[in-house]
């Protein structure tokens, strides 16, 4: 199985996970087809968005798969007047990853990170691991602690 860049990151902490591969469809690539394909709890796949806030730039929301981001609690979180997403043609750019594999370890850039809190209700959750059709499955905690995220309400 392939290591990524996300991977290496997390072995190079010691920080224990597991890298859980799906089939891709090119043409669904929501976080309820991932849940599906993986037999999980959509409340487990969590997706990384990445936004801009008007006074800190380019910032990380990591939310369940099955919730859309509140642009307002968002920016309240991240200390911003206004949010908004980042355009996908600069997504690449930004983090070094694109659509539908966007991890939120690992990008190109060590961007604030915000995690929804319901996160820390479970054991394990999954996120990308930073290309289509795998995913990696961690401890909320160390992923948190990884990525020096903060916890909030984004949804």
């Amino acid at each position: 199985m392939i290591k990524t860049n996300a991977a290496r990151l997390l072995d190079a902490k010691g920080i224990f996970y597991e890298l859980v591969p799906y089939e891709i469809d090119e043409t669904d690539l929501s976080a309820k087809t991932v849940a599906t394909k993986l037999g999980q709890n959509i409340n487990r796949i969590f997706k990384t968005l990445v936004i801009t806030g008007d006074k800190t730039g380019v910032i990380v929301a990591v939310i369940p798969g099955g919730e859309e981001l509140d642009l307002k609690k968002a920016a309240i979180s991240s200390g911003n007047k206004s949010v908004s997403m980042a355009a996908m043609k600069d997504i690449l750019g930004l983090t070094g990853y694109i659509r539908g594999g966007c991890s939120p370890i690992g990008m190109k850039k060590k961007y604030p990170a915000y995690f929804h809190e319901s996160c820390l209700l479970h054991d394990y959750i999954f996120v990308s691991a930073g290309i289509r059709g795998l995913q990696i499955k961690i401890n909320p905690k160390d992923l948190i602690n990884i990525t020096s995220g903060n916890i909030c309400d984004l949804v």
